[in-house]
Order: structure tokens, then C-alpha cells, then sequence
């Protein structure tokens, strides 16, 4: 991942690895850094301007030439400013000066010549420092090896060390802060974002946040309203947000809620809202995978809009089994129980209801982050390209990203301005996989006319990914999508056009925060679990010389005993 951090006319690019362990934490580790722009105040020293660091020392002469000695801490000297600036014609010969020294120093690799490096990313956009600057400084001889003063694992510490020194005097956090350990990025592969051109977003719980609570439990009432008239018994129930979480499976065969390991093995199971006990759960799925791909009997919870449809089913579930559902409109199984519950909800949604009252009153519904708006502001202003893909209609998505973007963005920016290209009711993830007709935004009421050729800096409805791709002359893993839906988001922008994705994940906060907060503990529980092993050893093989000094054997050697001993002075 690329970190940029601007800071008045210089540029830095952290390049940086992030290894996982899955879903419960990350590390960062610093690759290696470059100087990308270089406009800065240098210090003043006639005919030569110095740069003087605990490591090295970089010479600059006014037509640029350069000693090619430089260190993250030159780069600290780079950004401070002298105490007194000079007029604007040495300002003019400095802003000469140093594109010249970069341009000697350090090549681009573009895109028409673009590799992989040894984990098999795109080094496309990557800075080389030229084998002349190098030879001036002394790190190449002329048979072109690299000469270092210390080992490769030295110097990559030295660099990082000074890189995190770097980041603390300018005060930005090179990882997130203790307190805010959810803002985390956690990858399962390698990302490199430097090979990334394009990233889209999905907007609801991608870049508009709602209150779960709210907006859910909202949806569940519209639900239970329509079920109520339909003449099904929903008096006394009310939403239970803790009931179910993304990523749980309904068995509409069984009328329960499962949780599933990644083989298909059914480890925890609900029937309506009780628990199974681990007998009951064998006796079900002991012999029995789950198979998503049976649709008849399998849905999958993979969004944030299926908590309150399945809190729905599971308390109707029990209504069901204790027989006070009217016997004339009662469906005779599960599977019909679930089909009613899914109407009851989808005609809420189709009737816009729910949404009408949201856009009359966002406060109560959504959730805002001042720091999304800059984040996108970040990314575009670093040359990437933003995109918007939504499957929600241009009216409600203009209402949402105008209450949680514009106050956040700078000089009365409006929201529009950060994405290259915006498609609202996109019908994912058909989106992703077949073309449909696309038409132009052409008013602020909605108002649209056919089109044939998407092009960049428009507002569309409907079309396909491919004609995103063809207008922004982008394609495969050039795009990063980033959305909340499992199937929708992730796996078809992956499986059908190979775009690399991420997903937002906001139910494991709250577990991120605990993992952070009990770092200390783990480290302390490691250490006497380290000890009790050693113990373990020790007390196996005495053990093991009791059992044949008994039967007349010879016990272990002497040499093991000496072990033993070692061993037992390294338990404190």
C-alpha cells in the first residue's frame, strides 16, 4: 500500500507491504521509500546549497549536480523551511534546481515499459535510482555491484527506523493509533497500490454509514407493518439488532440460522431464536455440508440489508411452531414462511417508504465521518481516479453524498467533483457481468436521455463495467472496487473482470478494538504459555525415564539430561 503524505510543496511516497493475520490484525513494514516531487526551501549557501543530516551529507550545485548521497533524514532537512525566506528570484532558482536533481537521480518506469518485481506486482510508476547517481555516491562500482555498509536486513532497519522518526516529527501516525485500531486496513494478499490507476466505490455502508439501529430497525417495522395486514400475528415483537450478524446462513429447509466454518461444516446453529445444543446440531448437518450454490434451500447473509429480513424470519419461525399463525394463510413449511417475510420486506422497499423518510431526515439515520471525504480528496489529488458505482437511484444517492460529503470538503467543493465517473441504479452485479441500455443524468430532478459512449466526468444510470473500462481506458487489476457486499461487490467484480477489491467489514470493530486493547495481555499470555511447553518437555521425559528405570531400562543419556538441565535454568 502507497501512503502519500503531502506536505506543502513536497511529496513523499512510503511504499509499504501489509502481512495479515487473518481477520484479527496487521503489520506494516516498510519496503522502501522514494522521493517523488521535490519543491522545497533549501538553505542558502552561495554558489552550492548543503543539506546536513546525522547520516549523510547531499551537495546541490545551482545547475544540479549532486554528490548522490541522500537518507530519510535528509529528507526531514528537505521539508523544513530556513528561518528566513529569500526573495522570489532565489525562491525561482531553488524550484529549478531540485526537479533537475530528482530527474538525475531517480528514473520512472511508465507504463509502456512496465514489469513485475518479485512478488508479482506491477512495477509501473516505480522511481529507480539511476546507476549514475549511485556511482557518484559511491554505492556502485564499476562492475556494477552495490556496495552497503552494512548487511540488506541493517540497512532496511536503518531506513524504517528513520522513515517511523520521520513520520513522528511531522507528525503523522505511521499506524493507526490505539484508540482507533478499527480504522485499520487488513489485506489476505499483496496490494500495491502504486499499480492501482482507478478505484470505485459503492456508497450505502461503503461511503455513506448508517445507523444500523435506525435504519434497520426501520426496515423491520415497515416489514412487520405489511405481515400485520396480511393478517400473520406480529404483536409484542420488536428488532433485536444482536440477533443475527453478516456472514450467518439461513436454512430454509429447517427453519435455522447457521454458522458455517469454511469446509461447509455447521458449527453453531438457532432454531427461530434459541439455541441448538451440539447434539441436536449433529443430528441436522452431522453428514451434511452447506452449499450456497442451493439457493432453494440456502441464503446467505451477506449484507448489512439482510439483518432485519432475518430477524423477521427467526421470531416468525417461532410464531409458526407455537401454531398462532392463522391456519388459512399459514404456509405449510419454512421455505413458504421465508418467501412471505422476503415480500413483506422487499414491498416496503420497492414502495420507497423507508427511503422517503431517510431523505427527510439523514441525521437520524446516518452515521458521518469527517475523514472519508478527505481520504477521497487524498486519493484523487495523488492521481488516482475515483469512481462511484451504485445500485441506488440518482435522487436518494445526490441527498446522501450531499449530507455526509459537502460539509466536509474544502472551498464549497460539491461532491461530484471527486469522482471521474458516477452510475447510480447499476443493477449489480449484473453490472459486472452482461451490458444493459445506459443513459445520461442530464438534470438535478433526474432527468435522463439515452446514450451510446460513456465518458469520463459523466453521471450515468445503468450500463455495464465494461463501458467504464472502455471510457477510462483502464482494465483487469488496474481497479480497486471497494463495497460492503459480499456477492454483489466482491466476488463478481473479481470473478468477471478480475478487479482487485476490498471489502468493508464494520461488524468486526468492535473485536479489532479488543484484539488492540488487549495486546499487552496477549504478549503476557504467550510468554507463560512459552514457559509452560518448556515444563511440558521436562516433565514428559522424567516421566518417560520413571517408565523404564521401572521395567529395567536404561533411561535417556546423559547428554539429554544436560538438555533437561538447559532447559529448566530458561523457565524463570
Amino acid at each position: 500500500m502507497a501512503a502519500y503524505l503531502s506536505l506543502q510543496n513536497i511529496t513523499l511516497i512510503f511504499n509499504c507491504n501489509i502481512s495479515l493475520h487473518p481477520l484479527l490484525g496487521h503489520r506494516w513494514t516498510t519496503r522502501s521509500w522514494h522521493l517523488r516531487r521535490v519543491k522545497a526551501v533549501q538553505e542558502h549557501g552561495g554558489d552550492q546549497s548543503v543539506w546536513r543530516d546525522r547520516g549523510s551529507t547531499m551537495s546541490i550545485g545551482r545547475d544540479g549536480q549532486c554528490d548522490g548521497k541522500i537518507s530519510v533524514d535528509g529528507c526531514k532537512s528537505l521539508i523544513e523551511e530556513p528561518d528566513g525566506l529569500l526573495d522570489s528570484e532565489s525562491m525561482d532558482q531553488r524550484s529549478d534546481t531540485l526537479p533537475k536533481l530528482v530527474d538525475r537521480m531517480f528514473s520512472v518506469i511508465n507504463s509502456g515499459h512496465s514489469e513485475v518485481d518479485y512478488l508479482g506486482e506491477s512495477t509501473k510508476g516505480d522511481l529507480n535510482i539511476r546507476k549514475e547517481a549511485m556511482k557518484a555516491g559511491g554505492l556502485l562500482e564499476s562492475d556494477g555491484i552495490i556496495q552497503l555498509g552494512d548487511t540488506v536486513e541493517e540497512a532496511g532497519e536503518g531506513e524504517a527506523s528513520g522513515a517511523d522518526l520521520l513520520l513522528k516529527e511531522l507528525k503523522v501516525l505511521s499506524r493507526h493509533p490505539h484508540i482507533a485500531a478499527e480504522r485499520g486496513i487488513f489485506c489476505s494478499r499483496t496490494l500495491n497500490l502504486r499499480s492501482i490507476t482507478t478505484i470505485g466505490y459503492d456508497m450505502d455502508y461503503t461511503l455513506v454509514h448508517y445507523n444500523v439501529d435506525a435504519w434497520e430497525g426501520r426496515a423491520y417495522e415497515y416489514g412487520m407493518e405489511n405481515l400485520g395486514s396480511m393478517g400473520y400475528a406480529v404483536e409484542g415483537l420488536s428488532f433485536d439488532p444482536d440477533l443475527v450478524i453478516r456472514g450467518l446462513i439461513i436454512d430454509k429447509k429447517n427453519g435455522n440460522v447457521v454458522k458455517a466454518d469454511r469446509f461447509g461444516y455447521v458449527k453453531r446453529a438457532m432454531h427461530g431464536t434459541r439455541m441448538l445444543s451440539n447434539r441436536a446440531i449433529s443430528e441436522l448437518y452431522g453428514r451434511e455440508l452447506v452449499d450456497l450454490r442451493n439457493e432453494s434451500r440456502w441464503e446467505f447473509l451477506n449484507t448489512l440489508f439482510s439483518v432485519s429480513e432475518a430477524v423477521m424470519y427467526m421470531q416468525m419461525v417461532e410464531r409458526l411452531d407455537e401454531g398462532v399463525l392463522p391456519s388459512e394463510i399459514a404456509p405449510m413449511d419454512y421455505k413458504g414462511l421465508f418467501k412471505v417475510v422476503a415480500k413483506a420486506l422487499f414491498k416496503a422497499h420497492v414502495e420507497g417508504q423507508l427511503k422517503n423518510e431517510i431523505m427527510n431526515d439523514p441525521e437520524r439515520f446516518v452515521e458521518l465521518d469527517p475523514d472519508l471525504p478527505s481520504a477521497l480528496l487524498d486519493q484523487k489529488e495523488a492521481g488516482k481516479r475515483l469512481l462511484l458505482i451504485t445500485n441506488s437511484d440518482y435522487q436518494y444517492t445526490n441527498k446522501m453524498m450531499q449530507h455526509a460529503f459537502n460539509r466536509f470538503l474544502p472551498d464549497n467543493m460539491d461532491w461530484r467533483a471527486l469522482f471521474d465517473m458516477v452510475i447510480v441504479s447499476a443493477r449489480k452485479p449484473e453490472f459486472f457481468q452482461m451490458s444493459h441500455p445506459l443513459y445520461e443524468v442530464v438534470t438535478e430532478d433526474g432527468l435522463m436521455r439515452p446514450c451510446f459512449k460513456a465518458k469520463s466526468g459523466g453521471l450515468y444510470c445503468g450500463g455495464s463495467a465494461q463501458m467504464v473500462e472502455k471510457a477510462l481506458g483502464v482494465h483487469g487489476d488496474e481497479t480497486l472496487y471497494v463495497g460492503d457486499h459480499i456477492y454483489t461487490d466482491v466476488s463478481q467484480s473479481k470473478v468477471h473482470l478480475r478487479w482487485r477489491t476490498a471489502l468493508i467489514c464494520q461488524e468486526l470493530e468492535r473485536e479489532v478494538r479488543a484484539l488492540e486493547a488487549g495486546r499487552e495481555h496477549r504478549k503476557k499470555l504467550i510468554d507463560l504459555m512459552n514457559q509452560k511447553e518448556l515444563l511440558g518437555r521436562v516433565f514428559n521425559q522424567l516421566r518417560l525415564a520413571v517408565q523404564r528405570r521401572t521395567k529395567n531400562r536404561t533411561a535417556q543419556d546423559r547428554e539429554y539430561s544436560r538438555c533437561v538441565e538447559c532447559t529448566l535454568e530458561l523457565v524463570p
